[in-house]
């Protein structure tokens, strides 16, 4: 059997503090809640747009999001221009976080692609980029990608 038209579907994304991570993702990225569970134990969120699902948040952890353990490395984000990617970065400045590099940085030396690159509520790795436009900042890494968080 052959795959084709193979895309990603939603990510699926543990937290410990539901409604503080459904707030940052929604003021981040605009997401809409397209579905809910309250009850205790089994609390879940559904975030998307234009009612595709893009991301579900499961309050099903405790501590830090463990960036030295197997699984998931950081999640990326396309955005169709720069001046999108410097739109989050001033949403993102208002909610005080932190950058892994000082603003909108290339995929690498000599890339045009690139992005920013911080974490969420509980240590999650994210990157929000843009395809060109990034070209005229310095890579912050020589030698390997910017979004290998090095």
């Amino acid at each position: 059997m052959t795959i084709t038209a193979l895309q990603t579907g939603h990510i699926g994304l543990n937290v410990t503090d539901l409604g503080r991570s459904r707030g940052f993702y929604q003021q981040v990225f605009d997401f809409e809640v397209l579905g809910e569970g309250k009850e205790p134990g089994r609390e879940f969120a559904f975030l998307g747009r234009d009612g595709k699902l893009l991301v579900t948040l499961w309050q099903q952890s405790e501590g830090r999001f463990a960036t030295g353990s197997p699984g998931l490395h950081h999640l990326s984000f396309q955005v169709e221009s720069i001046d999108e990617v410097r739109e989050a970065e001033r949403v993102l400045r208002e909610l005080a976080v932190t950058f892994h590099h000082e603003g909108v940085v290339p995929h690498g030396e000599g890339a045009d692609s690139g992005g920013i690159f911080f974490t969420d509520p509980d240590g999650i790795r994210l990157e929000i980029y843009a395809p060109s436009g990034a070209g005229a900042a310095e890579a912050p890494t020589t030698g390997a990608p910017t979004c290998g968080f090095f």
